[in-house]
């Protein structure tokens, strides 16, 4: 007769508590992986990092007169000739207008 024995059951207070402490922590995860997301999407820059490097292409080609200058989707870019220890340098400089975000790349000019 072992299948007739008591089951010892939990109190109420014991469920409530296991039940905010499971709700707390999908809540704390849940926070957590939208910030993950959130800052991944807002500083994703492949695509201006794409075009930086097509007009580094075309500005070896001389296919762009320098000083340069464009705005491509929420970027700034801008692209100047610089003298440093008499090397010839090119400045390419993008700036997101909404974030303040900054990419910068210089190369030598061949010209």
């Amino acid at each position: 007769m072992a299948l007739l024995r008591t089951v010892k059951a939990s109190t109420l207070m014991e469920t409530l508590v296991a039940s905010v402490l499971t709700v707390v922590l999908f809540m704390v995860s849940s926070l957590i992986l939208n910030n993950l997301f959130g800052n991944n999407i807002k500083h994703q820059t492949d695509a201006i990092e794409n075009r930086l490097y097509e007009l580094e292409y075309l500005t070896l080609r001389h296919k762009l007169s320098l000083p340069y200058y464009e705005d491509f989707k929420s970027w700034s870019i801008t692209i100047t000739p610089q003298t440093d220890n008499y090397q010839n340098l090119i400045d390419f400089e993008a700036v997101n207008t909404n974030t303040n975000t900054t990419i910068q790349n210089q190369i030598y000019d061949t010209r």
